[in-house]
Order: structure tokens, then C-alpha cells, then sequence
């Protein structure tokens, strides 16, 4: 029935996986819980993490070498027992005691994937997560209907999926930051019917903002290089929408320049106890401009 699969890298996966297994023990499934630690650097969180071999039907498997979240999910994914497939993220913990059964797993075959959102806990976090927290409840945290509204745009925090699907549309062969959106423009191009329902995991690793303002950056990266390549179409999220705006008049150079003088300013209210989603926005907005720019020169 249900393969629960967690690629996990130096974090403790012992709340989450006694909380799902609970939980599918409950429901009366037949199920198993693959985890797979990514060549962990912190040996005592990996250690501790194998205390969940001694659970029914649960794995605790490791790579001989870091190799990534994507290429762990294809192999946790091709060492999976079921035809469905649950891909939950190593930090995070589900948000309603029924999460499992929420899934209404019987009712399968009428999508091929059933994406139960994200969220963040309400208390504010120190000052060195706050970006990452405020990202999240702003741009991430969005009730069903919102989701609706744009049914492609998913992650693999909580993914329920066919295997056949999975691997059809999880195409990319690359270990960076990033590539949620190819697995969503693929199922676009293929025309998926993915379901939304009321069922988020919280967030809870959050990186420090100069971490994850690194991260930004590479994931505005991967969608330029996705998109050059042809791989992702040119409208497909919000940031390549704006460039084409600017395109179109003429004005994503004089954009760069204007925000060009203000880069300090902007980048210090992004590291600070009150940052802006707006600015957060033109910095990345600015980045994939000059991409774009450096590229046609």
C-alpha cells in the first residue's frame, strides 16, 4: 500500500518517523518507513537515528557517500516496496494526529499526486532565522484554495505520489538548490492531476539567513539554467514573469542599475529582525536579470 520514504542529512528523524509510524499502525495499512541517511557528518544524530530500526517495518539505510536529496529520493524511491510513494522531508513533523488517514489513501486512483501544503510555527524564531520564518508563513504557508489557484507550484516536504509518476517526472540528474520547479514544470508538460488538500507538515529546519540568502540565489540559478536549457518553460514562476515585464519595456538594465546602489541597504534589512518580502524579491529578481544579461552579452 504505502512506502513513507525520508532522505535525511545530520538531523534527527526519531519524532517524525514514531509519529508517522504511529500513525499508519493505526490507520491499518501495510506499510514501511525507508530512511535514508546522506553520508551524515554528525555522527551522533546518525547513530541515534538508527534506534528506528527497532520499529516494525521501518529501514535505516546509509550512502557510502553525500550524494544529495534528489538522487537519495530516487534511490529510496527504487528500493520502495509500494506503488505509492509519501516523500517527507527529514524536518518536519506533520501537523494533524490523522495526517496519514487525511491522505484518504483508497480514494488514490482519482489523482496521481496529493500535496498537503507546508507550514510554520506561529512563535517567532531568533533573529538569525527570521528570514527563513517570514519566507515561509509568506510565501509557502497558503490554504488549499490559494494552492489551487496555482496547482503545479509543489515540494517535496509532504508528497504523496504514484512511483510511476515519481520517476517519470523527477528528471533531474543534478545535487543543487532548487529543483522543485522542474519536477513541477514536468508535471505541467505531462499534464498531472494533482489534488490539494488540507494536511501541511510544519517547517521546523530553518537555516540562519545568510545561509538561506545563499540558498535563494542558487535556487534563482538553477530556474536560469533550467530555462536556458529548455527544460522549464519561460512563465512558469513569479521571478520569470517580472523579468519578462521588464524585458518587454526595455527596462530590467536600468532595473539593475537602480537596484545596483541600493544592494547594501537591501541585503542588510534581509539579515535583520524585520525583513522586507518585497526586497527579498528584487534582490532575486536582480540576480536573474543579470544572469539573463551576462548570458546575451
Amino acid at each position: 500500500m504505502l512506502s513513507i520514504l525520508i532522505p535525511t542529512y545530520n538531523y534527527s528523524i526519531v519524532a517524525l518517523v514514531k509519529s508517522v509510524h504511529r500513525q499508519a499502525t493505526k490507520a491499518k495499512i501495510p506499510f514501511e518507513i525507508n530512511v535514508l541517511d546522506d553520508c551524515s557528518t554528525d555522527l551522533d544524530i546518525s547513530i541515534d537515528n538508527e534506534r528506528i530500526k527497532k520499529l516494525n517495518f521501518c529501514s535505516f539505510k546509509k550512502n557510502k557517500k553525500n550524494i544529495g536529496r534528489t538522487a537519495s529520493r530516487n534511490l529510496l524511491a527504487a528500493m520502495s516496496s509500494y506503488e505509492l510513494l509519501l516523500f517527507l522531508d527529514a524536518d518536519v513533523l506533520p501537523k494533524y494526529d490523522d495526517f496519514i488517514s487525511r491522505f484518504e489513501l483508497h480514494k488514490f486512483q482519482d489523482s496521481k499526486i496529493i500535496f498537503g501544503g507546508v507550514c510554520y510555527r506561529p512563535d517567532k524564531p531568533n533573529k538569525d532565522l527570521i528570514l527563513r520564518w517570514k519566507y515561509g508563513h509568506k510565501k509557502e504557508t497558503k490554504s488549499v484554495t490559494e494552492r489551487q489557484k496555482n496547482p503545479y507550484s509543489v515540494v517535496s516536504s509532504s508528497l504523496l505520489i504514484d512511483k510511476e509518476v515519481f520517476f517519470k517526472n523527477n528528471t533531474s540528474k543534478s545535487n543543487t538548490y532548487g529543483l522543485d520547479i522542474l519536477f513541477s514544470g514536468n508535471l505541467l508538460k505531462n499534464n498531472v492531476l494533482v489534488k490539494h488538500i488540507d494536511n501541511p507538515v510544519y517547517h521546523l529546519g530553518l537555516e540562519n539567513s545568510t545561509s538561506f540568502l545563499k540558498k535563494s540565489l542558487e535556487a534563482v540559478k538553477s530556474t536560469y539554467l533550467l530555462e536556458n536549457n529548455n527544460q522549464i518553460n519561460k512563465d512558469l514562476r513569479p521571478l520569470q514573469k517580472s523579468y519578462l515585464f521588464l524585458k518587454k519595456w526595455k527596462a530590467d538594465g536600468l532595473f539593475c542599475v537602480f537596484i545596483k546602489l541600493l544592494n547594501k541597504p537591501i541585503k542588510s534589512n534581509l539579515l535583520s529582525n524585520n525583513p522586507s518580502m518585497f526586497l527579498f524579491d528584487i534582490y532575486r529578481l536582480k540576480y536573474f536579470i543579470e544572469l539573463n544579461n551576462n548570458n546575451n552579452n
